[in-house]
């Protein structure tokens, strides 16, 4: 018999070795590897679903809600840990009607299982409601959104309650809670665009987006612990060399989540040049990943979206009038362009808006404001003075006034005649209250009224003399024939 080249076994132990390369790379998914060969950070523009490892996501203009980039939004998901954000935005809504309030932790509120993410808290503790719930947003802990439920609603069933009504509220159309911190349950569920529509909520209020913006919280001593530092779990926001990766410079917050079935999560806020986005991924392949998922949304969000003010829109298209009575020796014919100047601003005079969308609200600045002249438009102009306003109002309806200035001088026509205006004026100047006596004064108020007076009598005169003349023409006819008895 024929022996083999090769010993049998080596076949066998590659063809092994082959098979767990396939397996380990089946594990590792396709998009993945597409999204690490062709995403090019240097161009964030060209951002394709493919490019995230998420399997859903989207990204809102926080103002407006506007969706600039989306995959799989409306798919179901488990929002874990970011469930926390409609509970401490909650637990903030009641904390505003009761500043001092004071909470024990309850027995029931540490039931929180096994592998739980903790602030953490003790039973019987007592410390401050707004305390807890900076903590329990930085540390994420469950124990927290427990204590926080059941301060607001008793407990944590009729809490969730008021969650969903919360949620529908918002307009969200595909979610529902059964508890506050986001541990899975199958009937605990969103979907990505209305995590954003809850994210949006939350973030307009003030005290929830300074806790969201913090790395770190200092607690202070209770009945339990003495004043402690809480670091957030947040590698968004944490400027740390080992977070050089995750870390966003302009990161304004907002919250994690992870658990086995949600895999990992992230809401992401940023804000650049007055333009506030909300990008929100969930289920990332890795920690890192939702981070960088998050990171790429934003950054074509703002290649798309940026703040421009109306004075910059101005600038792209300014008034232009023509002056009449202009000398014949101004080169532009009497045209002027009219410069802004702000003199009263109690509104917000920033707008965020598309990048398409600059030019079409430059050429339709006049639906957007109103103009009013009060300088006629004739020469002589100086420059720098002001022809009119330009009036502004924002959303909240608070005006932004400008003025609109000449940005050059333009000579009047020296032969032409007075205006009305010059006439008023001079006549206004002139301290003298009777007409002084002149060629024309005399002409129009003397020799006028005289020639008229004249013409009057004469006719008069004529028509007398006409009737005398007509009189000594008629004399008496005396009969013809006579007749006598």
């Amino acid at each position: 018999m024929k022996q083999l080249p090769m010993n049998l076994s080596r076949y066998r132990t590659a063809a092994a070795l082959l098979c767990i390369l396939a397996f380990l790379i089946g594990l590792y998914p396709v998009g993945a590897m597409a999204q690490q060969a062709d995403y090019d950070p240097s161009y964030p523009q060209n951002l394709l679903p493919e490019h995230l490892s998420c399997s859903s996501a989207i990204l809102v203009e926080a103002e407006t809600g506007e969706v600039i980039f989306e995959k799989n939004a409306d798919a179901r998901i488990y929002p874990a840990s970011t469930t926390k954000i409609l509970t401490a935005y909650l637990g903030l809504l009641y904390n505003a009607e009761n500043p001092d309030l004071q909470v024990t932790v309850s027995a029931s509120a540490m039931d929180v299982g096994e592998g739980s993410s903790m602030i953490p808290l003790s039973f019987g503790e007592t410390l401050r409601f707004e305390d807890l719930i900076y903590a329990t947003v930085l540390r994420s802990g469950n124990e927290g959104a427990n204590v926080i439920a059941e301060t607001v609603r008793g407990s944590i069933p009729a809490f969730a309650d008021m969650m969903n009504e919360a949620a529908e509220s918002f307009g969200c159309v595909a979610t529902h809670f059964t508890n506050p911190h986001g541990l899975h349950d199958e009937n605990h569920y969103s979907t990505a665009r209305d995590m954003s529509v809850i994210a949006r909520a939350a973030m307009k209020d003030e005290t929830f987006r300074d806790i969201v913006r913090r790395d770190r919280y200092e607690m202070p001593e209770d009945n339990i612990y003495k004043a402690r530092t809480l670091y957030t779990n947040n590698r968004f926001m944490r400027n740390t060399a080992d977070n050089a990766e995750t870390y966003y410079p302009e990161g304004i917050g907002i919250k994690t989540g992870n658990t086995s079935a949600a895999g990992y999560c992230y809401i992401g806020a940023a804000k650049r040049k007055d333009v506030t986005l909300i990008a929100c991924v969930f289920h990332a392949r890795s920690d890192t990943a939702r981070y960088t998922d998050t990171i790429k949304l934003l950054e074509y969000g703002f290649t798309q979206y940026t703040g421009i003010s109306i004075a910059e829109l101005y600038t792209r298209n300014p008034r232009v009038v023509d002056i009449a009575h202009y000398a014949l020796t101004d080169s532009n014919l009497g045209r002027l362009t009219l410069a802004l100047r702000e003199i009263q601003a109690d509104g917000d005079d920033k707008l965020v808006t598309s990048m398409s969308n600059i030019d079409y609200l430059a050429h339709h600045l006049n639906d957007i404001t109103i103009t009013e002249y009060t300088r006629a438009f004739s020469a002589p102009i100086n420059e720098g003075e002001v022809m009119g306003t330009l009036t502004y109002y924002d959303s909240n309806g608070r005006p932004v006034v400008y003025e609109l200035l000449a940005t050059r001088s333009i000579a009047r026509r020296p032969q032409l005649a007075p205006s009305i205006e010059d006439i008023i004026a001079y006549t206004d100047s002139d301290g003298n209250p009777f007409p002084r006596l002149t060629f024309e004064f005399v002409m129009l108020y003397i020799a006028l009224p005289l020639l008229i007076i004249f013409l009057i009598v004469r006719f008069f005169h004529r028509l007398r003399h006409r009737k005398t003349r007509k009189k000594k023409r008629l004399r008496n006819i005396e009969p013809q024939e006579r007749y006598f008895r």
